[in-house]
């Protein structure tokens, strides 16, 4: 199992988020061991982390089947950082369930069955997954003008990437050269400098802008789009420019509502209910 063919897709059970990968080779799900041993527990990581330890051990040595079966992958976790961790596919993780006596046994094994028929049932009908995006982000705590902001947005950028693929772009490197360009013009900084701006790392920057950085991210964007398909640029450096122009727009928007407003537009507010460590070169197990 490679991971390169995975999909990492967040799931939530009770607010809780379950790390869940698609393989899209096999076509099935696998589940992060220790995100459910935490539902099934109720304790915090490191209480989760130490069960299934003791757990997988003692499965080990009875000569289980299911602790062979268990595969390994670099997952993100609370902090931001990668780190190998147990995963292994719905049946597996019934198995799982068996040998841990919780009253969550039953909700989460009810959840595991929905979340194997939520695949086949968004292949026939895609705007389910649209629909699992946006009942995310309601459990997330966003509201519903910013939702919609952002599914459009994301609408949005598929068509510029498709436009500067006309354009002769099709790298994935110059996509992101391109977004700086944009960003650059409008907030005065890259995509990683803004993260870094807002405390993010791996997170994702629109997930954590106010409703008007999106909206400018979207207009820079949008400008860009409707300028690349009338002036037909072809190649990095003439999309650059084009590319600058459209962020400029967004910026003009942006120096408006600051002259009006009295205060920046551009915020290192974010929606994460964690902050990281300075401590940086703390030893990881």
């Amino acid at each position: 199992m490679k991971q390169e063919q995975m999909h990492l897709i967040n799931k939530l059970f009770n607010n809780e988020t379950i790390r869940t990968i698609w393989d899209k080779k096999e076509e099935k799900y696998y589940i992060s061991v220790v995100d459910v041993v935490r539902v099934l527990i109720g304790g915090g990581y490191q209480d989760s982390r130490n069960y299934w330890k003791v757990l997988k051990f003692r499965l080990k040595k009875e000569g289980n089947e299911m602790v062979t079966n268990c595969n390994q992958l670099k997952l993100k976790a609370d902090d931001g950082k990668y780190r190998l961790t147990d995963v292994v596919d719905i049946e597996e993780m019934f198995r799982i369930i068996e040998s841990i006596p919780s009253k969550n046994a039953e909700p989460i094994k009810l959840w595991l069955a929905r979340l194997g028929k939520e695949r086949i049932n968004e292949t026939f009908d895609p705007s389910l997954t649209v629909q699992r995006a946006i009942d995310t982000y309601r459990a997330k705590g966003y509201d519903e003008e910013w939702i919609i902001k952002r599914i459009k947005g994301i609408q949005d950028r598929k068509k510029l990437t498709d436009v500067w693929n006309d354009c002769g772009i099709t790298d994935e490197v110059e996509y992101a050269i391109l977004t700086n360009e944009i960003y650059k013009e409008w907030s005065g900084m890259t995509a990683n400098e803004y993260k870094n701006f807002k405390g993010l790392r791996k997170e994702s920057l629109r997930d954590n802008m106010t409703d008007i950085e999106v909206a400018l991210a979207d207009l820079g964007e949008l400008a860009t789009r409707k300028l690349a398909n009338k002036r037909k640029p072809h190649g990095l450096e003439e999309n650059k420019e084009v590319a600058k122009i459209g962020g400029s727009i967004a910026k003009n928007t942006r120096n408006n509502l600051e002259r009006e407003l009295g205060e920046s537009m551009v915020s290192n507010d974010n929606n994460l209910g964690y902050t990281y460590s300075k401590e940086e070169n703390l030893l990881e197990e």
